[in-house]
Protein backbone atom coordinates (compact mmCIF):
# COMPACT_ATOMS: atom_id res chain seq x y z
CA UNK A 1 0.00 0.00 0.00
CA UNK A 2 1.19 3.47 -0.99
CA UNK A 3 1.99 6.05 1.58
CA UNK A 4 -0.94 8.61 -0.01
CA UNK A 5 -3.53 5.10 -0.03
CA UNK A 6 -2.46 4.45 3.51
CA UNK A 7 -3.17 7.78 4.97
CA UNK A 8 -6.65 8.42 3.16
CA UNK A 9 -7.50 4.44 4.86
CA UNK A 10 -6.54 5.94 8.04
CA UNK A 11 -8.31 9.11 7.74
CA UNK A 12 -11.56 6.74 6.68
CA UNK A 13 -11.33 4.32 9.62
CA UNK A 14 -11.00 7.58 12.31
CA UNK A 15 -13.83 8.78 10.89
CA UNK A 16 -15.61 6.03 11.00
CA UNK A 17 -14.41 5.12 15.10
CA UNK A 18 -15.53 9.30 15.95
CA UNK A 19 -18.86 8.83 14.48
CA UNK A 20 -19.08 5.25 16.76
CA UNK A 21 -18.18 7.69 19.82
CA UNK A 22 -20.48 10.46 19.38
CA UNK A 23 -23.70 8.42 19.00
CA UNK A 24 -22.85 6.80 22.31
CA UNK A 25 -22.00 9.96 24.25
CA UNK A 26 -25.96 10.86 24.18
CA UNK A 27 -27.87 13.67 21.94
CA UNK A 28 -26.18 16.64 20.94
CA UNK A 29 -25.95 19.25 23.81
CA UNK A 30 -27.46 22.46 21.94
CA UNK A 31 -30.47 20.01 21.63
CA UNK A 32 -31.05 20.55 24.90
CA UNK A 33 -30.60 24.45 24.57
CA UNK A 34 -33.53 24.84 22.35
CA UNK A 35 -37.07 25.98 24.01
CA UNK A 36 -39.47 23.85 24.98
CA UNK A 37 -42.44 23.71 22.39
CA UNK A 38 -45.20 26.74 23.10
CA UNK A 39 -48.06 25.72 25.39
CA UNK A 40 -51.51 26.32 23.95
CA UNK A 41 -53.35 29.08 25.45
CA UNK A 42 -56.59 28.15 27.51
CA UNK A 43 -60.19 29.70 26.67
CA UNK A 44 -59.88 31.72 29.79
CA UNK A 45 -55.98 33.30 28.47
CA UNK A 46 -54.05 30.61 30.85
CA UNK A 47 -51.34 28.84 29.73
CA UNK A 48 -51.16 24.78 30.35
CA UNK A 49 -48.14 22.81 29.79
CA UNK A 50 -49.04 19.26 29.44
CA UNK A 51 -47.31 16.83 31.63
CA UNK A 52 -45.92 13.55 30.31
CA UNK A 53 -48.42 10.32 30.18
CA UNK A 54 -51.24 12.58 31.27
CA UNK A 55 -53.81 13.09 28.86
CA UNK A 56 -55.18 16.58 29.19
CA UNK A 57 -58.34 17.49 30.48
CA UNK A 58 -61.18 18.89 28.11
CA UNK A 59 -62.86 21.92 29.73
CA UNK A 60 -65.15 21.65 32.41
CA UNK A 61 -68.59 21.88 31.15
CA UNK A 62 -70.96 24.86 32.64
CA UNK A 63 -73.20 23.64 34.87
CA UNK A 64 -76.82 24.78 35.46
CA UNK A 65 -76.12 25.31 39.60
CA UNK A 66 -72.84 26.37 40.91
CA UNK A 67 -70.61 24.24 41.97
CA UNK A 68 -71.07 24.79 45.54
CA UNK A 69 -75.32 23.71 45.52
CA UNK A 70 -75.99 27.36 46.49
CA UNK A 71 -78.24 29.53 44.39
CA UNK A 72 -76.98 32.78 43.20
CA UNK A 73 -77.77 35.92 44.95
CA UNK A 74 -80.53 37.94 44.02
CA UNK A 75 -82.31 34.99 42.09
CA UNK A 76 -86.11 33.38 42.41
CA UNK A 77 -83.58 30.05 43.55
CA UNK A 78 -81.73 31.80 46.74
CA UNK A 79 -85.46 33.13 48.02
CA UNK A 80 -86.29 29.63 47.66
CA UNK A 81 -83.79 28.42 50.13
CA UNK A 82 -85.51 31.18 51.99
CA UNK A 83 -89.06 29.59 53.01
CA UNK A 84 -89.74 26.95 55.62
CA UNK A 85 -90.66 24.20 54.68
CA UNK A 86 -93.64 22.02 56.71
CA UNK A 87 -96.38 20.21 55.69
CA UNK A 88 -99.51 21.31 54.14
CA UNK A 89 -102.14 22.44 57.11
CA UNK A 90 -105.94 21.19 57.08
CA UNK A 91 -107.96 23.03 55.18
CA UNK A 92 -110.65 23.30 57.94
CA UNK A 93 -112.42 26.77 57.52
CA UNK A 94 -111.90 27.88 54.32
CA UNK A 95 -113.80 30.22 52.69
CA UNK A 96 -113.02 33.11 49.66
CA UNK A 97 -114.67 34.78 52.15
CA UNK A 98 -111.99 35.02 54.96
CA UNK A 99 -109.79 37.24 52.28
CA UNK A 100 -112.27 39.45 52.20
CA UNK A 101 -114.49 40.65 49.93
CA UNK A 102 -113.65 39.86 45.60
CA UNK A 103 -112.39 42.61 45.02
CA UNK A 104 -111.43 45.57 47.48
CA UNK A 105 -110.64 49.30 46.09
CA UNK A 106 -107.40 48.00 48.46
CA UNK A 107 -105.06 50.88 47.35
CA UNK A 108 -107.84 53.67 47.71
CA UNK A 109 -107.44 54.94 43.91
CA UNK A 110 -111.02 54.69 43.59
CA UNK A 111 -111.37 51.31 41.64
CA UNK A 112 -111.51 47.63 42.79
CA UNK A 113 -108.50 45.71 42.34
CA UNK A 114 -109.64 43.45 39.37
CA UNK A 115 -110.24 46.53 37.06
CA UNK A 116 -106.75 47.86 38.39
CA UNK A 117 -105.21 44.68 37.11
CA UNK A 118 -107.01 44.49 34.06
CA UNK A 119 -105.39 47.92 33.23
CA UNK A 120 -102.23 46.78 33.75
CA UNK A 121 -102.30 43.44 32.08
CA UNK A 122 -105.08 44.25 29.20
CA UNK A 123 -103.10 45.64 25.51
CA UNK A 124 -105.27 48.75 24.36
CA UNK A 125 -108.05 48.59 26.55
CA UNK A 126 -110.95 50.54 26.19
CA UNK A 127 -112.07 52.27 29.31
CA UNK A 128 -115.63 53.68 30.14
CA UNK A 129 -115.12 57.25 30.23
CA UNK A 130 -118.49 57.02 32.88
CA UNK A 131 -115.79 55.55 35.60
CA UNK A 132 -113.15 58.25 35.93
CA UNK A 133 -110.64 55.98 33.98
CA UNK A 134 -111.55 52.71 36.01
CA UNK A 135 -113.63 50.62 34.50
CA UNK A 136 -111.94 48.73 30.91
CA UNK A 137 -114.83 47.18 28.88
CA UNK A 138 -112.97 45.75 26.02
CA UNK A 139 -109.04 44.58 24.82
CA UNK A 140 -106.93 41.77 24.12
CA UNK A 141 -104.58 39.57 26.80
CA UNK A 142 -101.55 38.81 25.70
CA UNK A 143 -102.11 35.67 28.47
CA UNK A 144 -98.64 34.37 29.88
CA UNK A 145 -100.21 30.68 30.79
CA UNK A 146 -101.31 29.87 26.84
CA UNK A 147 -99.07 31.69 25.32
CA UNK A 148 -101.34 33.36 22.54
CA UNK A 149 -103.83 36.23 22.48
CA UNK A 150 -107.43 35.85 24.75
CA UNK A 151 -110.07 39.05 23.53
CA UNK A 152 -111.72 40.21 26.86
CA UNK A 153 -115.53 42.29 26.80
CA UNK A 154 -116.79 42.84 30.07
CA UNK A 155 -119.82 41.25 30.62
CA UNK A 156 -121.31 37.75 29.98
CA UNK A 157 -118.85 35.23 28.57
CA UNK A 158 -115.93 37.33 29.71
CA UNK A 159 -113.39 34.94 29.10
CA UNK A 160 -110.96 36.75 31.22
CA UNK A 161 -110.61 35.72 35.39
CA UNK A 162 -107.69 37.66 37.72
CA UNK A 163 -105.91 34.47 38.73
CA UNK A 164 -103.88 34.81 42.48
CA UNK A 165 -100.35 33.06 41.53
CA UNK A 166 -100.37 31.54 45.05
CA UNK A 167 -103.87 30.48 45.07
CA UNK A 168 -105.97 31.80 48.40
CA UNK A 169 -106.39 27.98 49.37
CA UNK A 170 -102.88 27.13 49.01
CA UNK A 171 -101.90 30.29 51.04
CA UNK A 172 -104.60 29.31 53.51
CA UNK A 173 -102.97 26.08 54.27
CA UNK A 174 -99.58 27.39 54.22
CA UNK A 175 -99.95 29.67 57.04
CA UNK A 176 -102.61 32.47 55.77
CA UNK A 177 -104.93 30.43 57.93
CA UNK A 178 -103.27 32.00 61.23
CA UNK A 179 -103.39 35.57 59.43
CA UNK A 180 -105.47 38.38 60.44
CA UNK A 181 -108.58 38.75 58.02
CA UNK A 182 -106.43 42.61 57.21
CA UNK A 183 -103.75 40.36 56.36
CA UNK A 184 -105.13 38.00 54.34
CA UNK A 185 -107.26 40.91 52.42
CA UNK A 186 -104.43 42.67 51.56
CA UNK A 187 -102.69 39.28 49.76
CA UNK A 188 -105.70 38.50 48.00
CA UNK A 189 -105.42 41.96 46.77
CA UNK A 190 -101.79 42.33 46.19
CA UNK A 191 -100.94 42.98 42.48
CA UNK A 192 -97.92 40.78 42.84
CA UNK A 193 -100.15 37.82 43.54
CA UNK A 194 -102.32 38.70 40.86
CA UNK A 195 -102.49 37.91 36.99
CA UNK A 196 -105.08 38.32 33.95
CA UNK A 197 -105.26 34.99 32.83
CA UNK A 198 -107.37 32.92 30.72
CA UNK A 199 -110.20 31.93 32.57
CA UNK A 200 -110.55 28.32 31.45
CA UNK A 201 -106.58 27.85 32.15
CA UNK A 202 -107.40 29.59 35.61
CA UNK A 203 -110.28 27.31 36.63
CA UNK A 204 -108.30 24.30 35.57
CA UNK A 205 -106.03 25.40 38.07
CA UNK A 206 -108.28 25.65 40.97
CA UNK A 207 -106.35 25.79 44.40
CA UNK A 208 -103.49 23.99 43.05
CA UNK A 209 -99.99 24.42 43.85
CA UNK A 210 -96.69 24.02 42.15
CA UNK A 211 -97.06 19.75 42.21
CA UNK A 212 -100.58 19.84 40.82
CA UNK A 213 -100.10 22.80 38.27
CA UNK A 214 -98.20 24.79 35.84
CA UNK A 215 -99.24 26.71 33.35
CA UNK A 216 -99.29 25.00 29.70
CA UNK A 217 -96.94 27.34 28.16
CA UNK A 218 -93.71 25.90 29.41
CA UNK A 219 -91.94 29.86 28.44
CA UNK A 220 -93.70 31.02 31.26
CA UNK A 221 -93.13 28.49 33.95
CA UNK A 222 -90.18 29.85 35.44
CA UNK A 223 -91.28 33.40 35.64
CA UNK A 224 -94.57 31.79 37.51
CA UNK A 225 -92.84 29.83 39.98
CA UNK A 226 -90.74 32.54 40.52
CA UNK A 227 -93.44 34.92 41.02
CA UNK A 228 -95.14 32.37 43.49
CA UNK A 229 -91.84 32.52 45.46
CA UNK A 230 -91.57 36.42 45.78
CA UNK A 231 -95.56 35.85 47.11
CA UNK A 232 -94.61 33.36 49.64
CA UNK A 233 -91.67 35.22 51.01
CA UNK A 234 -93.43 38.70 51.41
CA UNK A 235 -96.27 37.29 53.78
CA UNK A 236 -94.02 34.26 55.51
CA UNK A 237 -95.92 31.48 53.61
CA UNK A 238 -94.53 28.18 53.48
CA UNK A 239 -93.92 25.51 50.92
CA UNK A 240 -94.87 22.23 51.37
CA UNK A 241 -92.26 19.45 50.70
CA UNK A 242 -93.85 18.50 46.78
CA UNK A 243 -93.90 22.02 45.80
CA UNK A 244 -90.46 22.93 46.67
CA UNK A 245 -89.24 20.34 44.89
CA UNK A 246 -91.99 21.15 41.69
CA UNK A 247 -90.55 24.60 41.95
CA UNK A 248 -86.76 23.90 41.93
CA UNK A 249 -87.22 21.58 38.93
CA UNK A 250 -88.31 24.21 37.27
CA UNK A 251 -86.06 26.64 38.17
CA UNK A 252 -82.93 24.40 37.94
CA UNK A 253 -83.70 25.06 33.92
CA UNK A 254 -83.33 28.47 34.39
CA UNK A 255 -81.25 29.22 37.50
CA UNK A 256 -80.32 32.96 36.74
CA UNK A 257 -84.37 33.31 37.08
CA UNK A 258 -84.68 36.78 39.16
CA UNK A 259 -88.22 37.46 41.40
CA UNK A 260 -90.15 39.38 39.70
CA UNK A 261 -90.54 43.13 40.63
CA UNK A 262 -93.09 44.70 43.67
CA UNK A 263 -93.46 48.67 41.82
CA UNK A 264 -96.77 49.01 44.35
CA UNK A 265 -95.02 48.17 46.83
CA UNK A 266 -98.60 47.17 48.26
CA UNK A 267 -98.65 47.02 52.32
CA UNK A 268 -99.10 43.15 53.94
CA UNK A 269 -102.37 44.54 56.01
CA UNK A 270 -105.24 46.46 54.59
CA UNK A 271 -106.66 49.74 56.39
CA UNK A 272 -110.77 48.77 56.10
CA UNK A 273 -112.19 47.93 58.58
CA UNK A 274 -113.25 44.26 57.43
CA UNK A 275 -114.55 41.26 59.85
CA UNK A 276 -114.06 38.06 60.02
CA UNK A 277 -116.58 35.60 59.39
CA UNK A 278 -115.20 33.08 61.23
CA UNK A 279 -114.79 35.14 64.39
CA UNK A 280 -117.42 33.74 66.13
CA UNK A 281 -115.95 29.99 65.28
CA UNK A 282 -112.86 31.24 67.26
CA UNK A 283 -111.73 30.25 70.71
CA UNK A 284 -113.76 32.09 73.52
CA UNK A 285 -110.84 31.91 76.03
CA UNK A 286 -108.37 34.67 75.83
CA UNK A 287 -105.31 35.69 78.28
CA UNK A 288 -103.85 38.56 77.82
CA UNK A 289 -105.38 38.28 73.85
CA UNK A 290 -103.56 34.62 73.33
CA UNK A 291 -106.28 31.84 72.63
CA UNK A 292 -106.38 29.17 74.78
CA UNK A 293 -107.60 25.88 73.09
CA UNK A 294 -109.29 22.86 75.06
CA UNK A 295 -108.00 20.30 72.75
CA UNK A 296 -106.68 19.51 69.27
CA UNK A 297 -110.15 19.60 67.89
CA UNK A 298 -110.13 23.34 68.88
CA UNK A 299 -107.18 24.17 67.46
CA UNK A 300 -108.37 22.47 63.77
CA UNK A 301 -111.42 24.34 64.20
CA UNK A 302 -109.62 27.58 64.53
CA UNK A 303 -106.98 26.87 61.71
CA UNK A 304 -104.31 26.63 63.89
CA UNK A 305 -102.78 22.86 63.39
CA UNK A 306 -100.19 21.93 63.51
CA UNK A 307 -99.66 24.21 66.26
CA UNK A 308 -95.58 25.22 67.15
CA UNK A 309 -93.71 25.72 70.49
CA UNK A 310 -93.79 29.50 70.31
CA UNK A 311 -96.74 29.74 68.59
CA UNK A 312 -99.96 31.63 69.94
CA UNK A 313 -101.96 28.44 71.68
CA UNK A 314 -99.54 26.15 71.90
CA UNK A 315 -99.28 24.40 75.13
CA UNK A 316 -97.74 21.09 76.89
CA UNK A 317 -100.79 19.53 76.60
CA UNK A 318 -101.36 19.53 72.84
CA UNK A 319 -98.21 18.06 72.26
CA UNK A 320 -98.27 14.67 73.92
CA UNK A 321 -95.16 13.61 72.52
CA UNK A 322 -93.09 16.24 73.29
CA UNK A 323 -91.43 17.25 70.14
CA UNK A 324 -92.81 20.82 69.87
CA UNK A 325 -95.41 20.58 67.56
CA UNK A 326 -98.93 19.88 68.72
CA UNK A 327 -101.97 18.74 67.05
CA UNK A 328 -100.01 16.84 63.91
Amino acid sequence: MSGQRKAAWLIGVLAVLWAIGRAASGPDPAATDRPAPRAESSPTGATATPSPGVPSTPPAVATARPSTGRAARGTALAALDDLRVRGRAAMTGYTREEFGQAWLDADRNGCDTRNDVLRRDVASPVIDARTHGCVVLSGVLHDPYLGADVPFARGPGDEVDIDHVVSLGNAWATGAARFGIRTRAALANDPLDLLAVDAHANRSKGDGDAATWLPSYRPFRCAYVARQVAVKRKYGLWVTPPERAAITRVLDACPGQRLPADPTHAPTTVDQNITDPAAASQPRGLVAGVPVYANCDAVRAAGAAPIHVGEPGYSRKLDRDGDGVGCE
